[in-house]
């Protein structure tokens, strides 16, 4: 079991983005996925980054797929999604509209966002030519080892949210220009202003969503340090660690360990709670529980 890096979910500058790849180039993750993922507006402020990214990540080793939106709805989107596949690299699909671009033959990845619940899902993926499939964060544990079973016979890499912000929900409205009385077409980018999300309260007080964009994302970072053996005893390829503010590459190193077998959840929790001491972490969807249940 190794370690593949979602692509970034947040409004990051430029400069941050250009950092962030270069020292995770160094890191021991097997694999990248890269490119907006969330909101398209955002892209032009970032993307001249990406070819070095990608020169830097392959230049170390790694495997690196561009994904496409999650939400693909305008002209131009569906324009840029047949742009990723005339890149020359493995492109991850978001959104199962990017299938009607795909060219004939061609093998594809498929995100988190793409509702893979059951073996015919994912057997009618493969036929489609899907090689790698990262499961919808909020399945049980007994659910991914049967999807995990399927993918082996199919020939499917099947990988499991293991660290970050699970993706709950993606929408053609902006609540965080809302949260400013903006609209979407004018929202001046305030997403950018939370570079790891707006958390979202209760009435009582209590945190439990995080806001990002049009992308809504559980506040807890969810985390699978104590039930990676269970994963890798079901067949699990890979985890799959989604980008946040802070020291990032100190958490790809947890896991790494925490991958071979190297340390225990437990080590690995208090590891996680070191390098990300005002971060909750949540362990329920694996267990079938609500996923905000908090581990420990």
């Amino acid at each position: 079991m190794d370690l593949t890096i979602g692509p970034l979910a947040f409004f990051w500058t430029a400069p941050q983005v250009a950092d962030f790849y270069r020292r995770l180039a160094a890191t021991p993750a097997r694999r990248v996925v890269i490119g907006e993922w969330v909101c398209s507006k955002r892209l032009p402020f970032w993307q001249h980054e990406i070819p070095g990214a990608v020169e830097a990540l392959l230049a170390a080793g790694k495997e690196v797929a561009l994904t496409t939106l999650a939400l693909i709805t305008l002209r131009r989107e569906r324009r840029q999604t047949e742009e990723l596949f005339a890149a020359g690299l493995a492109v991850e699909i978001a959104d199962l509209g990017a299938l009607r671009h795909l060219p004939e033959g061609v093998p594809f990845q498929v995100g988190p966002t793409v509702n893979v619940y059951n073996e015919g899902t994912l057997e009618w993926l493969a036929r489609k030519g899907a090689t790698r499939i990262c499961l919808p964060p909020e399945l049980p544990l007994a659910s991914v080892a049967v999807l995990a079973r399927a993918g082996r016979d199919a020939g499917v890499a099947v990988e499991v949210w293991g660290h970050g912000r699970a993706p709950l929900a993606i929408s053609g409205r902006c609540y965080h220009a809302r949260l400013h009385d903006r609209a979407k077409d004018s929202c001046l980018f305030v997403c950018g202003e939370d570079p790891d999300g707006r958390e979202v309260q209760t009435l009582d007080g209590q945190s439990f969503l995080t806001v990002n964009g049009v992308q809504t994302l559980g506040h807890a970072h969810t985390t699978v340090v104590g039930q990676a053996e269970q994963l890798r005893q079901a067949g699990v390829a890979a985890l799959r660690l989604s980008p946040q503010v802070g020291d990032f590459p100190g958490v790809v190193d947890v896991y790494d360990r925490l991958a071979r077998g190297a340390v225990s959840g437990d080590a690995a929790l208090a590891q996680l709670r070191a390098r990300l001491p005002e971060a909750r972490f949540a362990d329920g969807f694996l267990a079938g529980a609500p996923g905000l249940r908090q581990v420990g």
